[in-house]
C-alpha cells in the first residue's frame, strides 16, 4: 500500500502496514525530521526520536481521539516513558504531537 497523505494540516499519514511497526516509523521520521518547523540545527534525529515513537505508541494506546483531549495525560506520562532520554517535555512536545497526528490522522 503506499503511503497517503491523510491529514492536510500535517502532511503525512500511516499505511495500515505501518501501524503498530516502530521501525517503519522510525524509518519515515528519520527521513522526515528535518522538514519540522520545530527543528533546531543543533540538534539531529536521535534527538527528536523519543518524541516520534512516544506519540505513535500512545495513538495506538488510547485509540486515536483529539490532541487536545490527550495532551495532559501525555504531558504527565512523558517523565516515565522509558524511551525519553533526558529531553523535557516542553522540548518534546510538537515531535510528540508530529507521532500522534500521523497515526491518528491515517486513513
Amino acid at each position: 500500500m503506499a503511503e497517503r497523505d491523510t491529514n492536510p494540516t500535517q502532511g503525512f499519514g500511516a499505511t495500515g502496514e505501518q501501524l503498530g511497526d516502530w521501525s517503519s516509523e522510525r524509518e519515515f521520521w528519520r527521513e522526515n525530521w528535518a522538514s519540522r518547523p520545530y527543528v533546531n540545527a543543533d540538534r539531529g534525529f536521535a534527538y527528536y526520536m523519543p518524541g516520534y515513537r512516544y506519540g505513535c505508541e500512545s495513538a495506538q494506546k488510547l485509540h486515536n481521539g483529539k490532541w487536545e483531549d490527550v495532551e495532559s495525560e501525555l504531558r504527565t506520562g512523558w517523565d516515565r516513558y522509558e524511551h525519553r532520554g533526558t529531553s523535557t517535555w516542553e522540548h518534546m512536545k510538537d515531535a510528540v504531537r508530529d507521532g500522534w497526528n500521523r497515526m491518528v490522522h491515517r486513513k
